[in-house]
């Protein structure tokens, strides 16, 4: 049953791909326009760039993602499980953190340039400062919302406050946790393209802008195609990882 199941989510992926690219074909057709190559012109730029300078964009990108994830959820998840557990201590925080969460960090880019340079550290430390929020707050609720009977079970077999965290709270919040790096990764990612169009020469997001300026709109839809390959990628990394961290969830 479970390959069945498998497969048919096989198909459906395969046929999700499929209408994509017949609604593309579709549109590149109806328009007959340079700035919107067909799918096959498109994959061949794809293919083309890789063996050109497409694939070094990738890889610099794809670690600016990966260390601005690891470091939001580094310093998120424990503020976000220590606010939770402890709502006397959150009753004084939650003011900053209602007044700060609303703000676009974005408009800190041009600072964060100026003080950190237009290298990989300004960026990182701006979409680090984007996803932290989501997983901060997302933690903190679920932490929050945790029966208090798992939480007194525990307690009655001599637990201690780290024993807490390790076998309550961190297995409980892990499904949110893991939601809100989702839901992180598409900001990250939408962030990271804002970020690679100045002052920089590296990245997926400034080869797309130099395209363009080119007016080279087949390579264009090329680092498009990469973007999107590589957030793809990258969520299905994240499904995976739930599957084996909360699989204790479907038993």
């Amino acid at each position: 049953m479970q390959l069945l199941m498998t497969g048919f989510k096989k198909m459906y992926y395969l046929l999700a791909i499929i209408l994509l690219v017949l609604i593309w074909w579709s549109l590149s057709a109806l328009l007959n326009t340079n700035a919107l190559p067909s799918p096959l012109h498109a994959f061949k730029s794809f293919l083309a760039s890789l063996q050109g300078g497409l694939l070094t964009h990738i890889g610099v990108s794809l670690f600016r993602v990966l260390i601005s994830l690891l470091l939001a959820m580094l310093i998120g998840v424990p503020a976000g499980l220590f606010l939770g557990k402890n709502p006397q201590v959150d009753k004084h925080i939650a003011p900053v953190i209602y007044l700060t969460y609303p703000i676009p960090k974005v408009v800190f880019m041009p600072i964060l340039l100026i003080l950190l340079g237009i290298g990989n550290l300004s960026k990182i430390v701006l979409i680090t400062l984007i996803v932290f929020y989501q997983i901060l707050v997302t933690t903190r609720d679920a932490a929050k919302n945790l029966k208090k009977e798992y939480i007194l079970s525990v307690k009655s077999l001599g637990a201690r406050s780290g024993e807490l965290y390790r076998h309550v709270f961190l297995p409980g919040c892990l499904p949110a946790i893991l939601t809100s790096l989702r839901l992180g990764l598409g900001t990250a990612l939408a962030v990271l393209f804002l970020a690679e169009t100045y002052a920089t020469q590296r990245g997926i997001g400034y080869f797309i802008m130099d395209a363009l300026s080119r007016m080279a709109y087949e390579e264009m839809f090329a680092g498009i195609i990469a973007m999107g390959a590589m957030g793809y990628l990258l969520y299905l990394a994240l499904d995976g990882a739930e599957k084996i961290l909360c699989s204790w969830i479907n038993l």
